[in-house]
């Protein structure tokens, strides 16, 4: 993974240390390449996990969790969809306001307005065209 890096130093059991050192003998690689590749595997089954992806949803949403957050642990894609249905969430509907009364009938429809007579109109003129 190319870009900025970030020394990290942290304590572990000395028994958890010796196995990644057999480990990183018997591979050939480096005891950080050993930890490095790890964490990326850690990182990329909890992205795959639903438990873990609820949380971080929830977190968004409850405003614990920024989206550049998201964005860094699921991608830009996955964090799109969630800023979208948290603004979707977010917005309260207009209630629409009239400004004047409603027009009279006449008015609105401009002229005289037909009514509707029923479904026997349908059988008079199947009966016209036979």
């Amino acid at each position: 993974m190319a870009g900025e890096k970030t020394r990290v130093d942290f304590n572990a059991p000395t028994s958890l240390v010796e196995r990644a050192d057999s480990v990183v003998e018997i591979l050939d690689i480096s005891r950080t390449r050993l930890l490095f590749d790890a964490l990326e595997g850690e990182l990329e089954t909890l992205t795959n996990d639903e438990e873990f992806r609820r949380r971080l949803s929830d977190a968004y949403y409850d405003g614990r969790v920024e989206y550049d957050t998201v964005e860094a642990i699921l991608g830009r894609e996955e964090a799109m969809r969630m800023k979208l249905l948290r603004a979707s969430i977010d917005r309260t509907p207009a209630i629409p306001q009239l400004e004047a009364d409603l027009p009279r009938n006449d008015a609105f429809y401009d002229g005289e307005i037909s009514e509707w007579t029923g479904s026997n109109s349908s059988e008079s003129d199947d009966e016209s065209h036979a």
